[in-house]
């Protein structure tokens, strides 16, 4: 049965109460809060603040044990917005890994629960990372939400590090890493069979490019492991943006098995191979008075750092670009402004991905 608005204030703790910060009341910084969670320090959790925020952890958790995205969870919540998470709560496809969500509060109620020792935060954290384990695939991969029946949502799911960003917290557990110490053995093992399945999902879908390793889709199919389309805009390619996470993900786990050197060698071989130099970005007023950007060369002499396109195409390694109509295209300009600036077409994340290498190559 939902609770009442008084049963929520009461066990959840729903109120105006707390530190009174401006950020906290701004519903426009959902995407603030991983950001935001991840940088509190040790002596914050032992605060009522902590807690409140705690308790609104634990009220947008959904019945599935997941939570949703998108939510600025330390937003101080008036009676009737508490009411309304709670109608809510049988919407079970709101429950995600997407945008960071569901890791991310695993990890602030895992704190919480070190620095307060309440059961409640504990119990919840325990929910949530059964849900992961209940949602993955028995191939090994992760879906953007689940359950969902159908659609992309169901696609493994490395788009925004979605999928790595669950198999990064998987291998914390498994090693019993802070603030993971207080789990049982038994998550602790099944953490570690998690992440192994998700290794082998990760080696099972690097794409092959004439018989060669290469990189990564966004994601692929959960059945056949092929590359996959997902919005109209997102068609199936070698991801210059996705695949940088999955390799230095990779290149963080201790003792890797000949098939994980062979798979990041690969990877590797294949961002200097795609890289684009002597390009950068130049912003610009367009003629409707918009702020524009255009791709043009560097000038001689100028330094510009080497970059990557989020996508390529399947068979020749060509960056492309695609608006909400579905059709590749291969300049830039010749998409809308909407997409051109409403989505990151390059990035230099390979450099990451160069650097890690070098120390990586040194100690294997």
């Amino acid at each position: 049965m939902k609770r009442t608005i008084v049963a929520c204030l009461l066990a959840l703790g729903c109120t105006l109460a707390g530190i009174a910060q401006e950020t906290y009341k701004d519903r426009q910084s959902y995407k603030d809060w991983p950001k935001l969670a991840a940088k509190l320090s040790n002596d914050f959790f032992t605060t009522q603040e902590a807690r409140r925020i705690g308790d609104n952890v634990l009220l947008y958790q959904q019945t599935t044990g997941g939570w949703p995205k998108n939510i600025f969870i330390p937003a101080e919540l008036t009676e009737e917005e508490c009411q309304k998470v709670i109608d809510q709560k049988d919407d079970v496809n709101e429950s995600t890994i997407d945008n960071k969500a569901t890791t991310t509060e695993i990890t602030y109620l895992s704190r919480l629960y070190n620095a307060s020792g309440i059961e409640k935060y504990k119990d919840a954290a325990i929910r949530g990372i059964c849900y992961l384990f209940e949602a993955q695939y028995e191939n090994g991969g992760w879906p953007q939400f689940y359950p969902r029946p159908k659609g992309y949502y169901t696609h493994i799911t490395y788009n925004d590090d979605a999928m790595t960003n669950v198999l990064k917290l998987m291998r914390d557990i498994s090693k019993g890493k802070a603030p993971y110490t207080y789990l049982p053995e038994d998550i602790r093992q099944q953490a570690k069979v998690s992440l192994d399945k998700g290794v082998d999902c990760i080696l099972k879908t690097q794409v092959r490019q004439n018989g060669v390793l290469t990189v990564w889709c966004a994601q692929h199919d959960e059945h056949t492991l092929a590359p996959a389309k997902a919005r109209a805009y997102e068609l199936p390619s070698l991801s210059g943006q996705e695949s940088d996470d999955i390799v230095l993900f990779l290149m963080s786990l201790s003792k890797p098995s000949p098939e994980i050197i062979a798979s990041i060698d690969a990877a590797v071989a294949w961002f200097k191979k795609v890289q684009i130099n002597g390009l950068k970005r130049e912003t610009f007023t367009n003629a409707e008075g918009k702020k524009d950007y255009r791709m043009v060369p560097c000038q001689e002499g100028e330094e510009c750092p080497p970059l990557w396109a989020r996508f390529y195409t399947l068979e020749d390694n060509r960056p492309f670009f695609c608006d909400r109509d579905g059709i590749m295209r291969f300049d830039l300009s010749e998409i809308g402004h909407e997409r051109r600036n409403g989505y990151s077409w390059y990035n230099s994340d390979g450099l990451k991905v160069f650097k890690k290498y070098e120390e990586w190559k040194r100690k294997y």
